[in-house]
């Protein structure tokens, strides 16, 4: 199939704008990242979230980076509540902290874990007894950055959890193929089919081409992106895929009508495809404008024009 093609596939899973669907029938997404020295990522991610179409975008974090974001976008819900243990009370455990986040996921349709958390003990700590809780309540899971160091050190945390997608470049993804045992030397889409079966997930492997694969199938998006390799474009796609995959779960709780024809692994993989054909659309535009002054902000500018351009003016890819 063409990229064209694909993307008519992608459409599907798109809610509908209508008079009868009422405020967060569109999606509720949540990022959880953000620590004292990394408080652009979280934004990045949660912004492109909404601005690709989402109704509500929230953003747990550590308290050090809240009042931060908080300044850069009053769309923004912010919850201070991750700790990292130099803001931790005395005596507080990760168990706590986890168990006072938890009844955020109640009317969350997805969650994205890993941007700007960090590498910290209790923040790790924290994010692996959140991923145990979203696989237990089957939410929609993206792990992206550092959360995908803690998924190099606990594979065990998301394997066999299909209802995941993590997005490793070139270098996570040989630190998660080390972490199960296997080689990354080879062609990339038939690696990327090795370790997604290996863990029963979907995986997005980023890099010149992107290859997306359940261990089953695997697709590749080779759509022309900007030459400018800033910071923050891996944020723009967790966010846009945050977006994806709740607009995933709604459709298979048929919050509209439609005919239920895509099933789960392949909604997984049709997902995947919407948000990086829209971050590398966004990359190329920003490109064009910015040139070598190109930043993620730019990007995340983007985001809302390359939907129009993609889902419904249906742009030449």
């Amino acid at each position: 199939m063409t990229s064209r093609q694909i993307l008519q596939l992608v459409k599907q899973l798109i809610p509908p704008l209508s008079e009868k669907m009422h405020k967060g029938q569109a999606g509720r997404t949540v990022v959880i990242g953000g620590s004292e020295n990394y408080t652009g990522a979280p934004y990045y991610s949660c912004m492109s979230s909404m601005l690709f179409g989402a109704d509500m975008g929230h953003i747990i974090c550590e308290p050090g980076a809240s009042q931060v974001i908080k300044t850069y976008s009053p769309d923004l819900i912010v919850y201070p509540q991750m700790r990292q243990k130099v803001h931790a009370a005395a005596g507080e455990t990760s168990e706590q902290i986890a168990r006072g986040i938890f009844p955020l996921f109640d009317r969350m349709h997805s969650v994205v874990i890993g941007p700007g958390l960090g590498r910290e003990e209790l923040m790790q700590e924290t994010a692996a007894l959140l991923i145990q809780e979203i696989r237990r309540r089957n939410i929609p899971l993206v792990v992206d950055a550092d959360g995908l160091w803690l998924i190099k050190n606990r594979p065990e945390l998301i394997q066999g959890y299909d209802n995941t997608i993590l997005t490793p470049n070139v270098i996570e993804f040989g630190r998660l193929c080390d972490a199960v045992g296997l080689s990354s030397q080879g062609k990339p889409e038939e690696k990327c089919k090795e370790l997604a079966s290996k863990l029963n997930v979907t995986i997005v492997q980023k890099g010149a081409k992107d290859y997306i694969s359940n261990g089953v199938k695997t697709y590749v998006v080779d759509i022309e992106g900007g030459l400018k390799r800033c910071g923050g474009q891996g944020d723009v796609l967790s966010g846009t895929l945050g977006t994806m995959l709740a607009w995933k779960q709604l459709y298979q709780d048929k919050v509209w009508d439609h005919d239920n024809s895509i099933d789960q692994k392949e909604a997984m993989l049709l997902a995947a495809y919407g948000a990086c054909c829209t971050t590398r659309y966004c990359s190329k535009t920003a490109f064009a404008a910015k040139g070598r002054g190109m930043m993620a902000t730019d990007l995340v500018a983007s985001v809302g024009q390359a939907y129009h351009d993609l889902f419904e003016a249906e742009a030449k890819l």
